[in-house]
């Protein structure tokens, strides 16, 4: 199948596009702009200069994709948001490219964006993610692979999502949430293991036990974090060793019980 532009688009001769690209009506895509095949761009989206989207992308009706940033320091410095192969963008969402201080913002691949989603300059979010309708990721926010961001949540800038978790909507996230967990109820706070997504995803029993265990040593323990940090780091177990890492890389206090 050919690329199809509708008639009523405005696409600069610039874009570099790929095949089986479909462009539906009153689209803009300008000048530095690079689509990837099998990419579908819905009606009345907007494609600003620095959009890097893969293959296989879907941007549904009045989605705007790398729009400049809502930072005041901001200069019109020539920066990028890049888009992952096979990530759904849904209507209305608003995805800004990044500043001077990284160049970029970026969502990975295999994401599913839902509609009135925000993702801020300098943001960076994993594979795998779901956002959820009306998330609001402030700037310089990153998330990391397999989360899942329940609707109409706040993320503070500069958070830190780890892996695998799992946010309650309707949260106001401002402290950095700790990988392989939900963080639920009001104010938020740590809710237990993501089991059942773990699972889902091919964690075993006994990865499972040691996540339980760390936690439980994290939370219940009566040690302070950076004392259970210590404990943690004699765990052979990979995923307990990402858990120290997070806190190591954490420059605000994580969630707490």
């Amino acid at each position: 199948m050919a690329t199809e532009i509708n008639s009523t688009a405005i696409v600069s001769p610039m874009a570099k596009i790929g095949e089986n690209v479909i462009v539906g009506p009153y689209a803009i895509i300008e000048d530095d702009v690079q689509i990837g095949a099998g990419t579908v761009i819905g009606p009345h989206a907007c494609i600003y200069n620095g959009a890097r989207i893969g293959n296989n992308v879907k941007i549904f009706q009045s989605a705007v994709i790398s729009n400049a940033p809502q930072d005041l320091k901001y200069a019109d410095e020539k920066t990028y948001f890049y888009i992952g192969d096979n990530t759904v963008i849904r209507e209305f969402a608003t995805l800004h490219r990044g500043t001077i201080e990284t160049g970029k913002s970026t969502i990975g691949k295999n994401c599913l964006i839902m509609a009135y989603a925000h993702v801020a300059h300098d943001c960076l979010v994993g594979n795998n993610c779901i956002i959820a309708n009306s998330v609001q990721l402030a700037g310089h926010v990153t998330v990391g692979d397999w989360v899942i961001i329940g609707g109409g949540s706040l993320v503070h800038q500069f958070g830190i999502i780890g892996e695998h978790a799992m946010i309650q909507g309707g949260m106001s996230v401002s402290a950095d949430i700790p990988p392989y967990v939900m963080a639920a109820n009001m104010p938020i706070r740590y809710s237990g293991l993501n089991s059942i997504g773990l699972k889902r995803r091919g964690f075993t029993s006994n990865d499972l036990l040691e996540l339980k265990n760390a936690y439980k040593l994290l939370y219940y323990s009566g040690l302070n974090t950076t004392s259970a940090k210590i404990e943690l780091a004699k765990s052979d177990n990979k995923y307990v060793k990402n858990i120290v890492e997070f806190i190591n890389q954490s420059k605000r206090s994580i969630l707490k019980k």
